[in-house]
């Protein structure tokens, strides 16, 4: 088998997601034959550092010994079954640990497939909740501008990246779109503190105007990934928490991307006041399962599940379900993946990571092509424009972005850009030798780019 190989046949039958098809005539898809700790290898032998996590799903690397055999354990013992009116115990004891690690009060599971599968069961559930406790007027919700939160249609209707939404207007829900605290629109000498205070005034606003018929906030902690990975300041969460409250509207936290670990704490809700915030869902997917198995979690409170607690005949419960919900081997992998979190310190061992990020790629905040090099945890943020001075950016039809990603494949790298946005998202297993190669890389990709 080469990569030739199979690229001919995957061309003749796959529809790759995210993807303009007719771009494969000039960049086709790379063949992937193996894959160990933070390298991928094709067909015909070239190496590439998973600087993405594959989507950002990958952080304990690839094939990873421990997670494999947890998960093959669990494949002799029983490989799915359904959990309604049945349970099993990898679903139970990670019900239990995610509860125990959680921020306090969130105290129920609730299992999906996928990260937008979680974000459509915090909208019904919030939508629910406001209906069997009285409040059926409780029809809308809040979202921030340049947020994502799924392909699904609720949870696209929630997000606000035209890119992805714009084609499906006339299928979505309306939300109420409050502005970003995205820092990177901060006035100059502005901190970032001091601008996501300013900017939450608009949040403010929108709360009082429309909480009688708001059922919940939706927010992205620290971190809008799909929307070019702009970031801002904790502050900003606990403002928000405080006036849900005081407005009697839920906050859901889309910690799909943000959790476990990528922003510095195991969840960027952590991050907010002395001691973290509560949401009352918290949405997670993604590196639940290190990458191996689709898995999410919509995590509530008590005060959530007891409004559904009824009796049948009063058709108040919960009836949303997936056939494989708690899948054992997904819930085996999640477990091991926890499991690594505590063997290797992962959190302490991450800061350590994050500073040789930053300093890799500090040359590149003098780069007169680059108007911010930005900077959450275990993400990094490298954004290209055309003028520095005004920030002007690129014209997008230029593909910039796209040069310094085929640069990155001549160097065993690979960096999937968004726009002109370069990132580094990489497994937790990764080097610092292999840090530093991908922050020369990106210089050469941006150098070439800018130039042509």
């Amino acid at each position: 088998m080469t990569n030739q190989d199979l690229i001919a046949r995957d061309l003749k039958v796959l529809w790759h997601p995210c993807t303009q098809m007719k771009d494969t005539q000039k960049l086709p898809p790379i063949p992937m034959r193996r894959g160990e700790g933070v390298w991928l290898e094709d067909f015909d032998g070239n190496r590439y550092i998973d600087a993405v996590s594959s989507w950002w799903v990958n952080i304990f690397g690839h094939a990873n010994p421990a997670i494999n055999a947890r998960i093959k354990t669990q494949l002799d013992t029983i490989e799915h079954i359904m959990l309604a009116g049945f349970t099993h115990e990898p679903a139970v004891e990670l019900a239990e640990r995610l509860v125990d690690i959680s921020p306090e009060g969130l105290n129920k599971v609730f299992y999906a497939d996928n990260g937008s599968a979680a974000v459509e069961v915090a909208l019904k559930m919030s939508f629910h909740y406001w209906l069997n406790t009285g409040h059926g007027e409780k029809t809308r919700f809040i979202n921030l501008s340049n947020s994502y939160h799924g392909e699904t249609l609720g949870a696209l209707a929630l997000g606000d990246v035209a890119l992805y939404k714009k084609t499906y207007e006339p299928l979505l829900l309306k939300p109420l779109t409050a502005p970003s605290p995205d820092c990177f629109n901060r006035e100059p000498g502005v901190s970032w503190e001091e601008h996501s205070r300013q900017m939450f005034v608009h949040m403010e606003a929108l709360l009082a105007a429309h909480a009688d018929e708001t059922c919940a906030v939706i927010v992205e902690p620290l971190l809008q990934c799909a929307g070019h990975m702009r970031m801002y300041h904790p502050v900003y969460l606990e403002l928000l928490r405080e006036a849900c409250d005081r407005y009697n509207v839920h906050l859901i936290a889309d910690e799909i991307a943000t959790g476990f670990g990528r922003t510095g704490t195991l969840f960027a809700c952590e991050q907010a006041g002395e001691n973290g915030i509560t949401p009352d869902f918290m949405c997670l997917s993604k590196g639940i399962t290190a990458g191996y198995l689709p898995m999410s979690v919509a995590l509530t409170t008590d005060k959530i599940y007891d409004a559904f607690y009824d009796e049948y005949e009063n058709l108040t419960a919960f009836l949303h379900s997936h056939s494989y919900t708690g899948n054992p081997l997904a819930c085996a992998a999640a477990l091991a993946t926890l499991d690594e979190f505590a063997a290797h310190d992962q959190i302490n061992a991450n800061r350590v990571l994050s500073e040789r990020m930053a300093r890799a790629t500090a040359p590149l905040n003098d780069h007169p092509h680059v108007a911010e090099v930005r900077q959450t945890g275990m993400v990094l943020a490298i954004e290209m424009v055309k003028d520095k001075a005004s920030r002007t950016p690129f014209d997008w039809r230029e593909r910039r972005g796209l040069s310094v990603y085929r640069h990155a494949l001549t160097r065993q790298a690979l960096l999937r850009p968004l726009g002109d946005t370069i990132y580094f998202m990489p497994p937790y297993v990764i080097s610092p030798e292999q840090i530093d190669h991908l922050a020369e890389v990106a210089a050469e990709g941006i150098e070439r780019a800018v130039s042509t």
